[in-house]
């Protein structure tokens, strides 16, 4: 996501609105891979026959991480990259400046 914010930069948004884009872009497929890691592992996360006791906390893990990550990566990572970055440069013209093709 932040790989997206910079070259939203490049191309003259201003920070806020890159992140916002960064954000709202990478939001689809960051939920679609975690939604299909946990309803994968789901099953294994909650069974109770032979084995499970290996199986289970190690699946419970997976499925939490894979729930919390996406939700901390989307609304922590944009906030903590503005707050401790800036979130005050441009690294390419605005589009309000850019020249018009004659």
């Amino acid at each position: 996501m932040i790989t997206f914010y910079n070259q939203e930069l490049t191309h003259g948004f201003a920070p806020v609105d890159a992140m916002y884009r960064a954000a709202s872009t990478r939001m689809r497929p960051l939920l679609m891979t975690a939604l299909s890691a946990c309803i994968g592992l789901l099953p294994a996360a909650i069974s109770t026959g032979i084995g499970s006791q290996v199986q289970r906390p190690l699946a419970t893990v997976i499925v939490g991480g894979m729930l919390v990550g996406p939700v901390m990566l989307l609304l922590a990572v944009p906030a903590l990259r503005m707050i401790f970055l800036g979130g005050e440069h441009h690294l390419g013209p605005h589009p309000s400046e850019a020249k018009e093709p004659q």
